[in-house]
């Protein structure tokens, strides 16, 4: 209310001070401490998943985990935490489709590898390996004739599975020089 009782509505509040119709308002703080433990707290969250979906999927290739920094030490504002939120989300969800796709594929080949130990004339020359079916390790199921050029004309067909990979440094003699006597 103004002198003389009369209310001013509708005037800035910075007017009515200069005038002296009120007494200043005090400067409202607002108090961010909740908002940012909620943002912390969703972040550890997004960074836990994140972690278990690394730990499950470790063999395999193609995610990308990497998490940018901040430049340093320092204590994000609300509209940064936010942010760091929202990319870790964007990762968690890329990460989980990549997975998904991932684990369509090698369930795939899983099925085919089954489907050519029941018929291997249906699936010649075909070759699955390990690294298909989300699996380490350098072993692979071939579909080849039996006994060669004889074996495709009569039409016999089989799978060869490999025993892995082959001795790294292989087993070749090496050669020493001869001293000279």
């Amino acid at each position: 209310m103004a002198r003389g009782g009369a209310l001013l509505e509708g005037t800035p509040p910075l007017e009515l001070y200069a005038r002296g119709a009120t007494t200043p308002l005090a400067p409202v703080e607002v108090d961010e401490r909740a908002a940012r433990q909620s943002l912390r707290d969703q972040i550890a969250r997004l960074e836990s998943e994140l972690a278990s979906l690394f730990c499950s999927t470790f063999p395999r290739q193609g995610f990308d985990w990497a998490v940018p920094a901040r430049g340093g030490p320092k204590v994000l504002s609300l509209l940064e935490l936010e942010q760091v939120r929202d990319q870790l989300l964007v990762r968690l969800d890329d990460n989980r489709r990549v997975l998904s796709e991932q684990t369509q594929v090698e369930q795939d080949n899983r099925c085919l590898i089954e489907e050519m130990m029941l018929d291997p004339a249906r699936y010649k020359w075909q070759r699955v390996g390990n690294s298909d079916i989300g699996e380490p390790g350098c072993k692979h199921w071939h579909v080849t004739p039996r006994w060669g050029v004889l074996g495709m004309l009569m039409n016999w067909w089989r799978v060869k599975i490999s025993s892995g990979c082959p001795l790294a440094g292989g087993r070749s003699r090496t050669l020493r020089p001869r001293s000279h006597r």
